[in-house]
C-alpha cells in the first residue's frame, strides 16, 4: 500500500509542478545536487574530493512534446561539456522518455545519438536508465542499436522482472547497474512480493560479478552491501570490476565509509527543478528510504508538502471512485 502511495504521488503533474515551483524552499536542495549546472558540477567536485565518482542525471518528468525533449537534449549536452571542462570524475543516466520515447522512437534515438556521440568524444560514460514496462524493450532496442556505433554505454537491470536473466545475460558485456525497480508493475511481468524480488536481486548481481564486465550495485541496504562484500572477496573478484551506488542525500555516512574503505564509489547525482516524481520513486522503491533521510532532508515545510501530497492524492482517489 505504502508503494502504491508513494507511487501514486510521483505520477501527479499537479504536485510535480508545485513542487518544481516551490522545490528550493520545501528543502529539494538536500535530494537533489542543484537547480543548474554550475551547482551540479560544485556539488561533483566536493564528493570527487572524497574519492567518490559520480553519474548525473536531468531530472525531468512527463515529456510529450518535442520542444521539451530537445530542451531537455541540450541540458544533457551543456552538463556533457561542463564534466568535460571541469575534469570532474562523472559520467551521465539518461532517460529514454525525457529524450522523446513516448513521442517517436526515431526522434528519441537521434537526440540520444547527439548526446552519447559528445560523450563519445569525451571519453564520457552514459547510461540508459530503465523505466517501466511499457519503455523497456524500446529502451534496450536503443541501446542494442546505438552499441553498434559507440562503446560507452551501458544499462539498468530492474530485479522485480521476469526477463531481468534474459536481459542481464544477452548484455553482460556492457556496464550495468542492477536495481531492484522503483515502479508500479503489474503481476503478468513483475515480482510482486519483497522476499522474491531481494532474492533475485542478489542473484542477479552474483551472477554479473562473475560473468560480466562492470557492475553497479545500486543499493542503500547494508546487509546486500555486506553479503556482496564477502562475496567478491571469496570468488576474488577485483575491485575494478564493480562498484557501489547510491543517491546523492541518502546515506552519507556508508558512502563516505565505503570510500574510505577502496572500494569504487558512485553517487547517483540528480539535478534540475524537476525532483519531485524522482524522489517519490525512491520512497516507493524502498519505503525504508524514508527512515533513512529524514533527518537530514526534511524539514518542517517538506513535512507540510508530502502533507498536502497524501491529501490531494486520496483526494484524487476519492474523485475517481466517485
Amino acid at each position: 500500500m505504502l508503494k502504491d502511495f508513494f507511487i501514486g504521488l510521483s505520477q501527479n503533474q499537479f504536485l510535480n509542478s508545485a513542487a518544481k515551483k516551490y522545490g528550493l524552499k520545501l528543502g529539494a536542495q538536500n535530494v537533489v545536487a542543484g537547480t543548474t549546472i554550475d551547482q551540479t558540477i560544485e556539488s561533483i567536485k566536493e564528493l570527487n574530493k572524497h574519492g567518490i565518482s559520480c553519474t548525473v542525471d536531468n531530472l525531468g518528468e512527463f515529456v510529450y512534446e518535442k520542444e521539451e525533449a530537445t530542451e531537455a537534449k541540450n541540458q544533457i549536452l551543456a552538463l556533457v561539456s561542463a564534466i568535460h571542462e571541469h575534469e570532474v570524475d562523472a559520467h551521465i543516466s539518461l532517460k529514454p522518455s525525457q529524450l522523446g520515447l513516448d513521442i517517436d522512437y526515431d526522434f528519441c534515438k537521434s537526440n540520444i545519438r547527439e548526446i552519447v556521440s559528445s560523450a563519445h568524444e569525451y571519453g564520457i560514460f552514459v547510461n540508459f536508465d530503465m523505466e517501466d514496462h511499457n519503455r523497456l524493450q524500446p529502451s534496450f532496442d536503443l541501446l542494442d542499436e546505438l552499441s553498434v556505433e559507440y562503446d560507452n554505454i551501458g544499462t539498468v537491470i530492474q530485479a522485480y522482472f521476469f526477463r531481468a536473466d534474459e536481459d542481464l545475460h544477452k548484455h553482460k558485456d556492457f556496464r550495468l547497474r542492477i536495481v531492484k525497480g522503483a515502479y508500479k508493475e503489474p503481476a503478468e511481468y513483475a515480482y510482486q512480493d519483497k522476499a522474491s524480488i531481494d532474492k533475485h536481486y542478489i542473484e542477479l548481481i552474483e551472477w554479473h560479478l562473475l560473468n560480466g564486465k562492470f557492475t553497479s550495485i545500486a543499493t542503500h541496504d547494508h546487509n546486500v552491501i555486506n553479503h556482496v562484500k564477502q562475496f567478491v572477496k571469496e570468488n576474488n573478484i577485483p575491485n575494478d570490476k564493480f562498484e557501489f551506488q547510491m543517491l546523492y542525500g541518502f546515506r552519507k555516512d556508508m558512502q563516505l565509509e565505503l570510500a574510505k574503505e577502496g572500494y569504487n564509489f558512485c553517487t547517483y547525482v540528480p539535478f534540475g527543478q524537476d525532483w519531485y516524481g524522482y524522489f517519490m520513486r525512491r520512497l516507493a522503491e524502498r519505503p525504508q528510504n524514508m527512515n533513512l533521510i529524514v533527518k537530514q532532508v526534511f524539514n518542517k515545510k517538506t513535512n507540510t508538502m508530502i502533507g498536502l501530497a497524501a491529501g490531494a492524492f486520496a483526494l484524487g482517489r476519492l474523485t475517481k471512485k466517485k
